[in-house]
């Protein structure tokens, strides 16, 4: 009996223990329940169950979760009717993986007003309102497959590509992704597509004839791992299984997943996509949690080949062997949950059973702790493999700064060329048209120096198209006209030098005028290029063939350009659109530029650039272009001079002009200023303008702004690239004082893009011209602008007439100038002392610089405009009643009436009393 308070203090502890659990069980089963409703399109493949697998995977840390699957067997009206069936079962979430974008559309709208949150799995709708999408880039495994490709092959070779369903988003934008990725390797080709629908016997029936057209391809590349494996078995029958790699994507684990299949070396390598099962329930508990969320998760991809298959596949195991075991504790842990129950209710009749709840919940702890224990392991290994691609990311993105550096540096150093250029070609210029007479001898040889410099040039402009190509700066404006006739232009600019080799250069159109939308100054690069590539290489009395056929059928109009030269050997036919190379023919060493860029320009104007040749039989270069483009390539503006036309324009210009275009002449006298950094340009340019003009230089902008507000010159002549700060800014501070606005002002630079030349005209330059400049053609530009200059004087001295006596202020400077200015005469015409130094310090300016911005702007100076305002101010008054003509002449300033008198009629040829006494009219 001694030991039944013992026991009965045990009991107690039991029961207390008990009731400590009980409460814990009841608190747990009350935590809030949810149910997910989850609309799949099809689960007929092994992706979509990997992805209900993660689900489940997930799901089983939330055991008050409902979730409810419906399959729609890609079903596009089964999958609306199934979603309105959620909603009307009012579940608290939804996930969607669409069968169709579109149609799917509404019912999602529909179910994110109504407040229920949508996740959106794998496939996007076309609208954003939705609470939060999970899934994978499918342009970014496009790239990377591309990528992976292009090293694979290192950097050459042909490829077929296996596409998914025609018009499924995924396989539209692997492929997109892929094409990106491969304009990095142009002599990566696609050459032919197999449309699948990511079953594994479409392939099998459409891919051997392809194969057949193509037997030289080296790679396949599927939009999954079903179709990959069916390019493998297609490719065993034909005998090319150790001849073409196959790449697939998808990388799932199990016997038919696309990790064994790259462990059996079936497949060359697969892109992981993973299915985002775990991912979508994580996002779907922290909205229903209300916990912070991305609306947006992008799901990461990687490339897995034999080089990291087995630790993927090893990890991949373990992963699974490990959900294995938490699944089967998270059983047991049910199992020993409803035994604690059903022993709970057993121990109020028998107390002997609270020795086994005890038990029980001892397991219960230990399978909590094993459970924590895994979990902590997965998120070690998962920090791990995040840790290794932030890794990888990291070195190609050290890999692409420096990359950029290097053509940056490329670039510049192209850039920096155009200066000498200019002080070669301008004494060039200058002394083959204006200088002393030459001997026969001297003037080939001068004029071989000219070409071989324009030459550079040529390859300067050529190596800044490589880098605006190759940075995606070149954009296409397409307008519509007659490629026959601009293809006639261009090959009339090949007449004269086709004549002196004794070449004969025939145009052969299929018809007089093809129509279609091109960018004249892209295409006149790439035939340009072609022509005189066919020229460099076809002998005496040999034959170059330009032809034009339009293939409405298929969408395209082919150009070929065909000469009778040696042809290309088979040891640079497979190097000949590389960039720099040059091939081994005898008199092939150019630059290795014209036909890489002309490639490059094919193919940013959506077009194909080929070649066929023969050794001893010539070459036949191939452009195809497409009939039609996107709007977003068109332009409305209209079809301007090709840019290798107006270059060959500009090195004739000297000849065609006459020698006495540049006599000094009425502008003699006018006053230049020359803001240049360079000091050989600077003394350059002074040297040819001071025979025609005053000159005044600077070697900076600051220098230059104080030259040009101290002695308002007539004209400013300006480099963009300055040193202390851009040409293009000290356009708009001059623009911007009225002091200067009324100066033209020219732009000389080494910057030739056409959005340079906008942005410069923008700014307030009245000319824009590029380096190497020709020295006679800005002596004529000069003269110009002086000559438009004077026209807008008497526009202005036309404005001040006699029936106005002021002038209201506008938009531009020097009309507010005006303005300003004859605000103070008007308020101070009273005033018989009223100098010049008076108005000129109201202005805030220097006599000097007052009287030459008068001379500039209306050609008249500051006492002739006061004596006129005074005089047109009188006719008002002499109109009016009450004044006498002695009161008239001392209100306005005048000294005496006799002088108004004199003043008045030497204006307008009367007397005041005669002009009075002609617009009154008398009383009766």
């Amino acid at each position: 009996m001694k030991q039944l308070p013992h026991l009965i203090s045990w009991l107690l502890g039991l029961f207390l223990l008990l009731g400590c659990l009980n409460v814990h069980v009841v608190s747990a089963s009350a935590a809030p329940r949810y149910v997910i409703g989850f609309s799949q399109c099809t689960m007929n493949d092994a992706w979509r169950q990997a992805m209900l697998v993660g689900m489940k995977k997930e799901l089983s840390f939330y055991p008050n979760v409902t979730f409810r699957l419906k399959d729609a067997h890609d079903n596009t009206a089964l999958q609306q009717r199934q979603i309105r069936e959620f909603l009307k079962e009012k579940v608290d979430l939804l996930i969607v993986s669409a069968n169709e974008a579109e149609p799917i559309t509404p019912l999602v709208e529909e179910a994110f007003n109504r407040g229920i949150p949508v996740v959106i799995l794998d496939r996007r709708t076309t609208s954003q309102l939705y609470t939060a999408y999970v899934g994978g880039n499918n342009q970014e495994v496009g790239r990377a497959a591309g990528r992976y490709i292009g090293s694979l092959l290192k950097g050459k070779g042909k490829i077929l590509e296996v596409l998914g369903a025609a018009g499924a988003s995924p396989a539209r934008d692997r492929h997109k992704g892929l094409l990106q990725a491969l304009h990095s390797f142009p002599q990566v080709q696609v050459v032919g597509e197999v449309q699948g629908n990511w079953q594994r016997p479409s392939v099998l029936a459409a891919l051997p004839a392809v194969l057949r057209l193509h037997p030289d391809v080296q790679l396949i590349f599927a939009h999954n791992d079903r179709m990959a494996l069916g390019a493998y078995q297609v490719c065993k029958q034909l005998g090319l299984a150790k001849k073409v790699h196959v790449v697939g994507v998808d990388g799932l684990a199990g016997p038919q997943g696309g990790l064994q299949l790259v462990q059996d070396s079936i497949l060359t390598a697969t892109l992981l996509y993973s299915p985002g099962g775990e991912e979508a329930i994580r996002t779907a508990m922290k909205i229903l949690h209300n916990e912070p969320y991305d609306k947006e998760n992008m799901l990461s991809t990687m490339v897995i080949d034999s080089t990291n298959v087995l630790t993927m596949k090893m990890q991949t195991e373990k992963l699974a062997s490990q959900q294995g075991d938490i699944q089967r504790q998270q059983e047991l842990l049910e199992n020993q949950r409803h035994t604690f129950v059903s022993q709970q209710r057993g121990l109020y009749i028998l107390g002997a059973a609270l020795l086994g709840a005890a038990c029980l919940g001892l397991l219960v702890w230990r399978a909590l702790r094993a459970n924590r224990r895994i979990t902590r392991m997965l998120a070690q290994q998962n920090e791990e493999i995040r840790s290794q691609r932030n890794q990888i990311q990291g070195l190609a993105e050290q890999a692409r700064v420096e990359t950029e550096a290097k053509l940056r540096f490329f670039t510049n150093f192209s850039h920096e060329l155009r200066t000498p250029l200019t002080l070669m070609l301008g004494p060039l210029e200058e002394v083959l048209t204006d200088g002393p007479l030459l001997a026969p001898s001297h003037r080939q040889e001068l004029g071989l120096v000219r070409r071989n410099a324009q030459r550079l040039l040529q390859l300067v402009n050529q190596l800044m198209d490589f880098r605006k190509i190759d940075v995606g700066k070149m954009p296409v404006r397409a307008t519509e006209g007659n490629l026959v006739a601009f293809v006639r232009e261009i090959i009339n600019m090949f007449e004269k030098t086709a004549r002196q080799q004794r070449v004969s250069l025939r145009f052969l159109p299929a018809e007089p005028a093809v129509w279609l939308w091109f960018d004249v100054n892209i295409l006149d690069k790439v035939f340009f290029n072609l022509l005189a590539n066919a020229l460099k290489f076809t002998p005496e009395k040999g034959q170059v063939t330009v032809s034009i056929e339009p293939l409405p059928a298929e969408g395209h109009v082919r150009v070929s350009v065909e000469d009778t030269g040696p042809g290309i050997s088979a040891q640079d036919q497979a190097h000949i659109f590389e960039w720099f190379y040059q091939g081994q023919a005898p008199g092939g060493k150019g630059s290795g530029m014209g036909l890489a860029l002309a490639l490059g320009l094919t193919r940013l104007h959506q077009g194909q650039l080929t070649f066929r040749s023969q050794a001893g039989q010539g070459s036949t270069f191939v452009v195809t272009l497409p009939l039609s483009l996107p709007d977003a390539m068109r332009s409305a503006a209209p079809v301007s001079m090709p840019v290798a036309a107006s270059f060959m324009l500009d090195e004739e210009l000297a000849e065609t002009l006459p020698e006495a275009a540049f006599a000094t002449g009425d502008n003699s006298a006018a006053l230049v200023l020359v803001i240049e950094d360079n000091p050989e340009v600077n003394t350059f340019l002074a040297r040819k303008l001071r025979p025609h003009f005053q000159v005044q230089t600077a070697l900076d902008a600051a220098h230059g702004l104080r030259l040009a507000a101290d002695t308002i010159p007539d004209l400013v002549v300006c480099d963009v690239m300055l040193p202390d700060q851009s040409g293009l800014d000290v356009v708009q501070q001059l623009k911007g004082d009225w002091r200067t606005s009324h100066i033209p002002v020219v732009l000389l630079t080494a910057q030739s893009a056409p959005e340079q030349q906008v942005e410069g005209v923008q700014a307030g330059a009245d000319l824009y011209l590029t380096k190497p400049f020709n020295p006679t053609f800005l002596l004529e530009n000069l003269r110009t602008l002086l000559t438009n200059r004077q026209r807008q004087r008497e526009h202005f001295r036309r404005e001040l007439s006699t029936a106005t006596a002021t002038v209201a202020p506008q938009q531009r400077v020097d009309q507010k100038f005006l303005a300003d200015l004859t605000a103070i005469i008007e308020a101070n015409l009273a005033r018989p002392e009223l100098s010049v130094e008076d108005v000129a310090h109201s202005m805030g300016l220097s006599r000097v610089q007052l009287y030459r911005k008068m001379k500039a702007v209306l050609g008249t100076g500051v006492s002739e405009f006061i004596q006129s305002l005074r005089l047109t101010k009188s006719r008002q008054l002499l109109l009016e009643e009450g004044l006498t003509i002695a009161e008239v002449a001392y209100q306005l300033g005048f000294s005496s009436p006799a002088y108004f008198s004199t003043s008045f009629k030497g204006r307008y040829q009367m007397s005041p009393s005669e002009f009075r006494a002609l617009h009154t009219t008398p009383s009766t």
